[in-house]
This record gives structure tokens, C-alpha cells and sequence, in this order.
């Protein structure tokens, strides 16, 4: 892909989420051509504005598929993580500038209690907003574990083009790369097993 972000990385990133509302990525080396079924509530414009929560339907969306929905004109990318993924996540807390998340604003707490590397309410499946926290580009999922001319030791996350900022498959902002924090865990629950709402933190939550 042609580097233009150089002189207007944020329109680049909006032109890149806008094309599309859904993306399937294959899983460690395995490539899916089905497109889930994707079931939501789509609130109005001004409503989405003004913060109005979105409702996702999970149900069809298969290992290394994701969901892309948009909430307060954001793109928020809802991905199934694969076994494989979630394990490679536990070696990469020496190449990254926030494991542990310790920048509150980047997450609720609740999605940190768990289990810190996962920054997700349930292990397989991640919530992220699709921005990069460096001049608000769109990275590209890139869930294949294998080296990447970017990084030989790419165990799957999100690359942007446009300053070669880097995550992994939580969201988690590697060092020496321009962005300087972690991709933001937006408030979301599950009404049940096959449905996210967006916006609106679970019951009880702090």
C-alpha cells in the first residue's frame, strides 16, 4: 500500500475504515473468505454523536474474523482471537511499552482483571478502537504468525503504514514506534454469549 500518510495520515486512516464495515483476516497462516453474518442495531447519526451505545451480533464471527462497527464515529474492531494468538501474547511483555497497561485512560478496569495481557472481559474475544494513538490512522490487522519485513518475530497484531507503529493482537504498543500508547479498550458488556453492546460498561463496573 502506497505510504500517503506522510502528509494526511488522519484522512488516510478515515478513507481505510470507511470503505469498509467488516474485514475477515485468516488466522495463523489460515485464510477465511466467509464474511459472518453481522446482526446490529444501527442508532441515528446524531445519536452515534452523542455516544449512543451499539449493539453487535458475535454469533457468526469465526477465529482470526473480524467485526467492525462504528460507535461515536470511531471504527471499533471486535476480533476472535485463536488459541495460538492468545499463547504468543504471553512472550511479548520485554518489546512493549505498556504491557501491563498501567495508562488507565486506555481501558475500564474491568478489562484488566482477568488477565492484563488479554485486556478483553472474555479471553478470546478483543474490543479495540481502530485508531492509531499516534495521528488517528486506521492500522491494518495483520493475525498470521509469521516474520514480517516490519518484524521477523511477528507473532500477529495491527501495523500501521503510515509511521510503522505497531501492536499486538491486544491492542499493546510496541516500543521505538511513533505511537506512544496502547489502542483504546472502549466501554462495552455482553447482553449474552453472542451479543456486545458498546458503549455501556457492565453492570456493577467501577
Amino acid at each position: 500500500m502506497a505510504n500517503d500518510g506522510v502528509h494526511d495520515p488522519v484522512n488516510t486512516g478515515r478513507r481505510r475504515f470507511l470503505s469498509a464495515t467488516t474485514a475477515v483476516v485468516g488466522a495463523v497462516g489460515v485464510g477465511f473468505t466467509a464474511v459472518p453474518f453481522i446482526k446490529s442495531w444501527n442508532p441515528s447519526a446524531r445519536a452515534k454523536l452523542a455516544g449512543a451505545p451499539v449493539v453487535a451480533d458475535i454469533s457468526a464471527l469465526q477465529e482470526g474474523q473480524r467485526l467492525i462497527v462504528e460507535w461515536r464515529g470511531q471504527p471499533i474492531w471486535i476480533v476472535k482471537r485463536s488459541k495460538a494468538i492468545l499463547d504468543a501474547l504471553h512472550g511479548l511483555d520485554g518489546r512493549l511499552k505498556d504491557p501491563e497497561s498501567d495508562e488507565k485512560d486506555q481501558q475500564p478496569d474491568y478489562v484488566l482483571k482477568q488477565n492484563p495481557e488479554l485486556r478483553s472481559i472474555k479471553p478470546d474475544i478483543s474490543v479495540l478502537v481502530g485508531l492509531c494513538t499516534h495521528l488517528g490512522c486506521s492500522p491494518e490487522m495483520v493475525a498470521e504468525i509469521r516474520p514480517e519485513p516490519y518484524d521477523p518475530q511477528w507473532k500477529g497484531g495491527y501495523f500501521c503504514p503510515c509511521h510503522k507503529s505497531r501492536f499486538d493482537m491486544s491492542g499493546r504498543v510496541f516500543k521505538d514506534v511513533p505511537a506512544p500508547i496502547n489502542l483504546k479498550v472502549p466501554a462495552h458488556h455482553y447482553q449474552d454469549d453472542n451479543t456486545i453492546i458498546i458503549g455501556v460498561d457492565p453492570q456493577g463496573a467501577a
